[in-house]
């Protein structure tokens, strides 16, 4: 008893030091046990890839190639260790044939595009900038129509991953979130999802999965990193120092659209039974002697533009692959220029968090084709996927499940349910 005296009043002497050393133990504790939890995801990823490597192939068949584009510059350098650590044993325990082409420079993935050979996955590894440079120097290709059937995987490495909201359930682990996409490019379930081809006059077209935004929201948002000495409250602030430079921010632009084209219906799966020998000659016979009428061709209606002048906070032209729709259409999301500051600001860190969230008084119209014409001075940027490009007069087309994703199985029975 008289030890543990002696210990509690040594404790009060020394009670700076005291406090010290439980601040220090805490926190020593709380990162040991994550790094703990994090090893137990490891192993439970591994484990589960290794029932798809234990199944038996046949005599004819080939292990299958993925061919990944890994961005090592990716999440501020540390992409290439989280790649190794979280996401290469899971595909090299499950019998993948895995080649890695790491890239060096911003806009070498697009040029790889064009030197990738035939594969049975393409799988992207970093954030938004990397899987828009591959998306694009994939659809450039002359034979792109083939390779826009291979289904690609991405694994969220980056700093931003957008998509990866679209594909899997949204969690602020890492080590899951990368674990878990790897895990769903194993299991073979895929999404088909849309694509924007933003095409000017001057440059070879881009395309986008989720959108193209042109305003002030857009603008303040690339300088909030800027006031990162003011901790929580820098968003606040770069939006109200924004608003003492300039006001109000208005942006005139004239759009043209034409009108959603309704969705046909998908075709069935099955390959329908070939006629027998005897039934085909007969009927090619048949049309030899008695050719069928030949049917009236119809003259195609015009093409019907709606042409609109907009005076806008922010224009925003996105797809719908985020959630299911009965329509092929893109949406062109018009912010009223009526803001006062205070509702600039609010809404302004809205869409820090989320940069597709509209206001309620946001104009929205959807549609297949849209162009956009603006000033010829002090255009500024377009952010498409949150990677900056010269804002110029543009058509931005809609590409209707183009492209097919790898994605969860949660994520693909959330969708199912909304639908």
């Amino acid at each position: 008893m008289a030890r543990v005296v002696k210990v509690l009043r040594t404790l009060r002497n020394h009670w700076k030091k005291s406090t010290f050393a439980v601040c220090v133990l805490s926190y020593g504790g709380h990162w040991l046990y994550g790094k703990h939890c994090d090893n137990v995801l490891r192993r439970e990823a591994c484990q589960e890839a290794r029932k798809f490597g234990q199944k038996l192939i046949g005599p004819q068949e080939s292990l299958q190639k993925a061919t990944v584009i890994l961005n090592p510059a990716a999440c501020k350098g540390k992409a290439n260790n989280l790649f190794e650590k979280n996401a290469a044993p899971i595909l090299h325990l499950a019998g993948i044939e895995v080649k890695v082409i790491k890239t060096d420079y911003e806009g070498q993935a697009k040029k790889l595009m064009d030197l990738m050979e035939q594969t049975d996955m393409l799988i992207v590894a970093g954030g938004d900038g990397t899987l828009q440079e591959v998306i694009t120097g994939l659809l450039r290709r002359p034979d792109e129509e083939a390779f826009s059937k291979t289904p690609i995987g991405f694994i969220p490495l980056g700093s931003q991953n957008s998509l990866s909201q679209s594909l899997h359930i949204v969690t602020d682990d890492k080590v899951k979130c990368i674990t878990s996409a790897t895990l769903s490019i194993l299991k073979g379930e895929t999404v088909p999802l849309d694509v924007l081809q933003i095409k000017s006059e001057k440059e070879q077209p881009v395309f986008a999965l989720l959108s193209l935004r042109w305003g002030s929201f857009r603008d303040v948002a690339t300088s909030i990193s800027k006031y990162w000495y003011l901790g929580p409250l820098k968003t606040r602030a770069a939006h109200w120092f924004s608003t003492l430079r300039e006001w109000p921010q208005m942006h005139h632009a004239s759009v043209s659209y034409l009108p959603p084209i309704p969705r046909p219906p998908d075709l069935p799966d099955v390959k329908p039974v070939r006629p027998s020998l005897l039934y085909r000659i007969y009927r090619r016979l048949k049309n030899y002697w008695t050719p069928p009428p030949e049917e009236p061709q119809v003259e195609a209606e015009p093409e019907r533009w709606e042409d609109k002048q907009i005076s806008t906070m922010e224009l925003t032209i996105s797809t719908q692959n985020r959630n299911p729709r009965t329509d092929d259409s893109l949406v062109l999301s018009v912010e009223p220029d009526t803001l006062t500051v205070g509702q600039f600001i609010t809404e302004g860190i809205k869409k820090a968090e989320n940069p597709l969230e509209c206001t309620e008084k946001a104009l929205q119209i959807e549609a297949s084709v849209c162009r956009l014409s603006l000033p010829q001075e002090g255009a500024g940027f377009f952010d498409v996927d949150n990677e900056e490009f010269e804002a110029m007069p543009v058509e931005v087309k809609l590409l209707p499940r183009k492209l097919r994703f790898f994605c969860s199985s949660e994520r693909r029975d959330q969708l199912a349910q909304m639908n």
